[in-house]
């Protein structure tokens, strides 16, 4: 009874009550709202407890192909041949040399303990092998070659484990570890720093920017709670979802920023559009559920275009990017669930409290746009545009196609130890390994055949033909060593690791580098090289290359799914044919700079100061502009709908689009700025990351918010908005009519 009539107060005399199911369910969750906030706090109590080792069982790697010829030659070596391109490299160095009895007896040693580890497949160096490929030219320093056997989860336990015995000193050798599996360590336990960091960073920043611009320390708590509690349920979501699949390490970093950005956006404008109807006379209750009604249905479309525009990263059979998807898809829903269904209880127990503590009032009653809408500044800047919409639209247009330039000189490659912060242990040996080792075993490209016999005539002139290739410094098989288009050194014991339960495999030690277009080109020169039968080539250079033919060959798939789903889902919004198309085109302008900047930045080094230090490789991790444009692209058509949202509502209530638009930028523009100002210094946190694919990313992601909430909003879109007038609007008749059918609107 109380509950009720405390309602029936609430309501006051102001406006007609709303209809819809959002205002309903408002009303509902305001009239249990102390339930409500019960249940949500033990909800929130037991996400925390099971989210609390989700950060220990997520996963390292995951960037191969799971159909990739590399990947299978790979597992090929190791079930058959307990062989394979080793993923744990000791750099070992002697002051005195490498040779001298010490160090000889301390390598010789360190190798045979590493052979004898459980989950070692094999273990060699100059020591054991007397392989002078493995010795330094300057005598100095020495290889360790290991492979570890398992999935990735394994060799990342295994080599967690292990390094910390092997590494530091042995005698009178340093020795240091690098290598695939090393990488991935290093880079989990920097991600994981990371993540303290940026988190440390933005939240402050974020509950700054709400208090700016709601003035009230009330309102701003608001958002920035929902915030937390969706960072919280993060945690709970990838912890269920380890149990299912694999989940990226980078996960994490990414998903807590990117849920966190969208749930306090989300937040903002319920707790905007509820301050509206606070002051056009409702009262607490219908003010809720008038706000959820317009706002919500907003919130839920947004976070269904950002999982679909995610969902477009399922296409690829990579699991870095897969897992992304899965984890960001359900995260954004978790986003707008709890905005939408944690809003209207944590409203009605503040009430018309929330405009309490206004430190801002007395300035913001000093900036333009407090006093009226006509006198706004966002109204005036969108009046401004199109009064001269081509001059102004044209010019944007073609500075932002200007700066994806650079983009078409972009090089791409995958992760390697350059990924770790400069002077990194796995970064210094690496860096030791290409500056004195060229030509060394430690990532040759490999040719198995299973269908040749060891002994047999065939495999001789096949590994011929291989060694007279241009690149090639050595052949190693069963039938010998080969180099130049002959036999250099008959079978030796070292032969015998050619041997297994089926077929052989050969070992090429090229002089090109593995991770560069011409290391490209040399293992497409391998696979044309007429084979006697059935053959799998692998190596580093195999699995970039069949990555990156992977991911090339499924991204028009993704570019359809992004293209239609929005197509469709911003016509059930509008009604309109033309504004899908226009958005389309806006969206793909806003991400320019991104693109530009990723290749100007990233790949050749300028304005490095802007970043942070990290060591630029002249190329691109493949991935990552990917995964970008999938989650910058989803959040530029989020503020698409926000912007159309309130330009729809005025122009169905006064048929005028010019007054529409202008309206829709007063009323968004603040708005919008400060949503993109909170997601571009959430993700930008991930900028101060020491890993560069985490700095790519969060640079690439913040600017591009930023662009698309200044130059496309500020700009473009009041531009071709008035250029196209009423056809903004047009659709044919039938398509009017199935959008009067099965249209998104608020009832």
């Amino acid at each position: 009874m109380t509950t009720t009539l405390q309602t029936r107060a609430d309501t006051g005399d102001g406006p007609a009550p709303v209809t819809g199911r959002l205002a309903s369910l408002a009303r509902s969750l305001v009239g249990r709202r102390r339930l409500a906030m019960l249940l949500v706090a033990l909800i929130a109590v037991a996400a925390a407890v099971l989210g609390a080792d989700a950060e220990s069982r997520l996963s390292n790697g995951g960037y191969t192909p799971t159909d990739a010829e590399s990947l299978q030659a790979d597992r090929m070596l190791a079930d058959r041949f307990h062989a394979g391109a080793p993923n744990l490299v000791l750099v070992a160095r002697a002051a005195g040399g490498v040779d001298t009895a010490g160090a000889s007896a301390a390598g010789a040693d360190l190798t045979r303990r590493l052979a004898r580890t459980d989950g070692v497949v094999y273990a060699q160096s100059y020591w054991t092998s007397g392989d002078r490929t493995l010795r330094s030219g300057d005598g100095r320093v020495a290889l360790v070659l290991v492979k570890l056997g398992g999935n990735d989860d394994r060799v990342h336990h295994l080599v967690t484990g292990l390094v910390p015995d092997v590494t530091g000193r042995h005698g009178p050798l340093d020795v240091k570890a690098t290598g695939y599996a090393q990488v991935n360590a290093e880079a989990d336990e920097q991600s994981a720093t990371d993540l303290t960091r940026a988190e440390l960073l933005a939240a402050p920043l974020t509950l700054l920017i709400l208090l700016a611009t709601f003035g009230s320390l009330a309102a701003a708590l608001v958002p920035a709670l929902v915030g937390v509690v969706s960072v919280v349920g993060t945690y709970a979501v990838l912890r269920l979802l380890t149990d299912v699949t694999s989940v990226s390490v980078f996960a994490l970093n990414i998903t807590t920023a990117l849920g966190f950005g969208l749930a306090v956006d989300y937040s903002l404008f319920v707790v905007t559009r509820y301050r509206e109807e606070l002051a056009a006379g409702r009262g607490v209750t219908e003010a809720i559920a008038a706000g959820l009604r317009s706002a919500g249905r907003t919130v839920l479309f947004s976070a269904l275009t950002v999982a679909l525009s995610l969902a477009a990263l399922l296409v690829f059979p990579i699991y870095f990017l897969r897992s992304l998807a899965y984890a960001g898809i359900v995260v954004v829903v978790l986003a707008a669930a709890t905005s939408v269904l944690l809003m209207p209880p944590l409203l009605a127990l503040i009430g018309r409290r929330i405009d309490r503590w206004d430190v801002f009032a007395p300035l913001r009653r000093r900036l333009p746009g407090s006093r009226s809408p006509e006198q706004g500044l966002w109204h005036r800047l969108a009046l401004t545009v199109m009064r001269r919409p081509v001059v102004i639209g044209a010019t944007v247009a073609v500075v932002l196609a200007a700066l994806a330039l650079p983009f078409t000189q972009a090089r791409f490659a995958l992760m390697d130890d350059r990924v770790l912060p400069r002077g990194s242990a796995s970064q210094v040996a690496s860096d030791t390994i290409r500056g004195e080792f060229h030509g060394a075993q430690t990532s040759p490209v490999v040719v198995v055949t299973p269908d040749v016999e060891p002994g047999s005539d065939r495999l001789a002139d096949y590994a011929r033909r291989l060694s007279a290739l241009p690149g090639t410094v050595r052949v190693d098989s069963a039938a010998g060593t080969f180099a130049d288009g002959r036999r250099a050194a008959p079978p030796g014991p070292a032969a015998a690791a050619f041997h297994g339960t089926g077929g052989t495999w050969l070992s090429l030690v090229s002089d090109r580098d593995q991770g560069s277009a011409a290391g490209e080109d040399y293992v497409r020169a391998v696979r044309a090289v007429p084979a006697p039968g059935h053959v799998l080539v692998g190596g580093d250079a195999a699995t970039q290359v069949d990555t990156k033919d992977s991911l090339s060959s499924r991204l028009p798939w993704a570019g359809a799914i992004i293209a239609i789903s929005m197509l469709v889902l911003l016509f059930l919004f509008s009604g309109s044919v033309v504004i899908p198309l226009k958005q389309l085109v806006l969206n793909m302008l806003s991400l320019t700079a991104s693109f530009g900047a990723m290749v100007y930045v990233f790949q050749d080094g300028h304005l490095k100061w802007l970043v942070g230090d990290f060591v630029h490789t002249g190329q691109l991790e493949v991935t990552v502009p990917i995964l970008m444009f999938c989650v910058a692209f989803g959040l530029s058509m989020d503020y698409s709908v926000f912007l159309l949202s309130r330009i729809r509502e005025e122009y169905l209530a006064t048929g005028d689009n010019t007054r529409a638009v202008a309206f829709g930028m007063e009323r968004t523009g603040r708005l919008i700025t400060a949503a993109a100002l909170i997601v571009a210094i959430v993700l930008g946190a991930l900028a101060t990351s020491q890993l560069s694919i985490l700095k790519l990313l969060g640079a690439g992601l913040a600017l591009a918010v930023l662009v698309d909430a200044t130059l496309v909003r500020g700009l473009l879109v009041p531009a071709a908005m008035r250029l196209l007038g009423h056809v903004n609007w047009w659709a044919p008749r039938p398509l009017k009519r199935l959008h009067a059918r099965f249209g998104l609107t608020e009832d």
